[in-house]
C-alpha cells in the first residue's frame, strides 16, 4: 500500500458543538487524534448557555478519511457535529478565477472612451494594421489553456465539464506565477479536426496556445497541426513542460553522480505524451541510450503490436533491441525516469541498476516505486509529489516560457527555447547548493520564473522567431498606442 500523509488538499472544518466544562474540548482532539486525523486551527464560534461552538480544521489523508474523523468526534457523548465543510469544496465554489477591468468606469467620458464611440478609433487603427492588436488589446499577454478533458491527471477521460477545475486550476498558475492571464477552454469535442479547427478559430484573442490533458496519441497531431496553422505559439504542457523540468532535474542529479548523459543507459516507463517528447528531449541533448517500455514491455523495432507513434519512437530508440519487460531493461542502466503509473517497475528492478542510480518515479499520485522502498539503492531519488525531496513540476517550466514567448511576441516555442528554460531551471540550485536531495528548485523559488523568462525569450531571439526585441519589453504598459 503507498503510504499517505495528511495533507491540506483533504482538509475539512467540522462545526463541532461541546459542553462548556474544562476538559471537554480535549476529548474531541483525542478522538481526532486516535482517527489518525491532524488537528490544524481550532476557532472558537460562540459561546452558548452550557455549551461551545468550534469550528476545528483537520488534516486527512483522503474523503474517506475525513468521513471516519467526522464520524469519531460525532460518537463521543455531549459532543454534537453540527455539519463538515471539505476546504477544498469551498475554495471552489463560483470557481477559482475572474475577470478583472483594468481601468474605472464611473463616469460618462470613462464609457465614451472604453466602449462606444471611443473604442471604435481603436478597432479602425488594428483595421488598417493588424499588428497593433498586439498593443491595443488583451491579446499580448494572453494564453487559452485548452482542453478536451480526455487524459485529465490521473483521472483519464472524464470530459470538458469535468476538466474545467483543473484548467481553472492553470489558469490561477500562469497568473500568480507569471502575471499571465489565462482562459480555459474546454472543448466539447474530442475529434482531432475539430478540436483543431476550434482553437484556430478563437486564436485571434490569444499570444499563445496553451494544449494541456489531451490523450495520445492524438494530442501529437494535433500540436503538430496547430504549430503549422497558428502564428503564435502552441505548447501541449504534458508533453514539453514535463520534457523541460525532467531534463533540468537530471543535468543536475548528473553533476550530484559525476556521469555525463552522452554516456548514461536511460529507461522509460510510460511512451505516451510525457514519455515521448521527454525522450526525444534527452535525444536531443546528448543521450545516446534511451530504451522505453510500456505496459507490454520495451519498445522495440520491428514490435508487432506497434502504433505509428510507438513505431517511429522505437526507430529513434533502443539502438541494442532490448526486448523483454522494463525491470529486464534496468539491469545496469543509469537512470530511471517514470511517466507511467504505480508498480510499472519493482524494487527488484532498480536494485539491478548500475552504481549510483539515477530514480524518477514520477507518476502521481502514486510513483512507479515508493521513494521511501529505494532510497537506500538510489544516488538520487525524485518525483512529482509536494512530500518527498526534488518534486519534479511543470509550474517550474510552462509560466516562465510563456511569459518569455509572450515578451518577445515569439511565433512559436522551438526545441532551443525549451533547452534554455531546462537550463536555466537547473542553474538555480547554485553549485554549492546541489545535492542529492536538492537537485530541482522548489515551484515558490522566485528566482525560477525570471530566469526560465529571460533564458526563453533570449532564445527567440538567437533563433529568429521573436517578432520584437526583448529590450523592448522593459515598460510595456505604458507604450505608446503604435508600440
Amino acid at each position: 500500500m503507498p503510504h499517505h500523509h495528511p495533507s491540506a488538499s483533504f482538509s475539512a472544518t467540522l462545526r463541532v458543538r461541546h459542553e462548556n466544562i474544562p476538559g471537554s474540548f480535549a476529548v474531541v482532539a483525542q478522538a481526532i487524534g486516535e482517527a489518525q486525523g491532524l488537528l490544524d486551527a481550532i476557532d472558537l464560534v460562540r459561546v452558548e448557555r452550557g455549551t461551545k461552538v468550534r469550528d476545528v480544521t483537520v488534516l486527512a489523508e483522503s474523503a474517506a478519511h475525513i468521513e471516519r474523523i467526522g464520524a469519531a468526534v460525532a460518537a463521543l457523548d455531549g459532543v454534537q457535529v453540527e455539519h463538515v465543510s471539505d476546504r477544498t469544496f469551498l475554495l471552489h465554489l463560483g470557481g477559482k478565477i475572474e475577470v478583472m477591468a483594468k481601468a474605472p468606469l464611473k463616469t460618462r467620458d470613462d464609457l465614451s472612451m472604453a466602449y462606444t464611440p471611443g473604442v471604435a478609433r481603436v478597432s479602425l487603427a488594428i483595421a488598417e494594421d493588424p499588428d497593433k492588436v498586439w498593443s491595443l488589446t488583451v491579446k499580448r499577454n494572453a494564453v487559452a489553456v485548452v482542453t478536451d478533458g480526455t487524459a485529465v491527471l490521473g483521472l483519464g477521460d472524464i470530459g470538458p465539464e469535468a476538466a474545467l477545475p483543473v484548467m481553472e486550476g492553470k489558469a490561477m498558475l500562469f497568473k500568480e506565477f507569471a502575471g499571465v492571464d489565462a482562459w480555459p477552454i474546454c472543448l466539447a469535442t474530442k475529434d482531432p479536426d475539430g478540436i483543431v479547427s476550434a482553437v484556430a478559430a478563437i486564436a485571434p484573442v490569444f499570444g499563445g496556445i496553451n494544449l494541456e490533458d489531451i490523450s495520445a496519441p492524438r494530442c501529437f497531431e494535433i500540436e503538430r497541426r496547430l504549430s503549422d496553422a497558428l502564428d503564435i505559439p502552441v505548447f501541449h504542457d504534458d508533453q514539453h513542460g514535463t520534457a523541460v523540468v525532467v531534463v533540468a532535474a537530471l543535468l543536475n542529479a548528473l553533476r550530484v553522480v559525476d556521469k555525463r548523459l552522452e554516456d548514461v543507459h536511460v529507461v522509460i516507463t510510460g511512451v505516451g505524451a510525457a514519455g515521448v517528447a521527454t525522450t526525444d528531449m534527452l535525444l536531443a541533448a546528448g543521450a545516446r541510450d534511451v530504451i522505453g517500455c510500456d505496459r507490454h514491455g520495451t519498445v522495440y523495432a520491428g514490435r508487432p503490436d506497434l502504433g505509428p507513434v510507438k513505431a517511429a519512437y522505437a526507430q529513434r530508440t533502443n539502438r541494442r533491441g532490448v526486448r523483454g519487460t522494463a525491470d529486464d531493461a534496468l539491469a545496469r542502466a543509469d537512470v530511471y525516469i517514470g511517466l507511467s503509473g504505480p508498480r510499472a517497475v519493482s524494487v527488484e528492478g532498480i536494485r539491478a541498476m548500475a552504481a549510483d542510480p539515477i530514480v524518477f518515479p514520477m507518476a502521481n499520485p502514486t510513483p512507479e516505486v515508493l521513494p521511501e522502498e529505494v532510497e537506500e539503492l538510489a544516488a538520487v531519488v525524485a518525483t512529482g509529489r509536494s512530500d518527498y525531496h526534488n518534486q519534479i513540476n511543470n509550474v517550474l517550466a510552462f509560466p516562465g516560457i510563456f511569459r518569455g514567448a509572450l515578451d518577445v511576441r515569439a511565433s512559436t516555442i522551438n526545441d532551443e527555447m525549451q533547452f534554455a528554460a531546462a537550463h536555466a531551471i537547473a542553474s538555480v540550485v547554485r553549485e554549492d547548493e546541489l545535492d542529492s536531495e536538492y537537485i530541482i528548485p522548489s515551484v515558490f523559488n522566485s528566482e525560477v520564473m525570471p530566469a526560465v523568462a529571460a533564458a526563453t525569450a533570449e532564445a527567440a531571439e538567437r533563433t529568429g522567431v521573436a517578432r520584437r526585441p526583448r529590450a523592448a519589453v522593459a515598460g510595456t504598459s505604458a507604450a505608446p498606442a503604435g508600440g
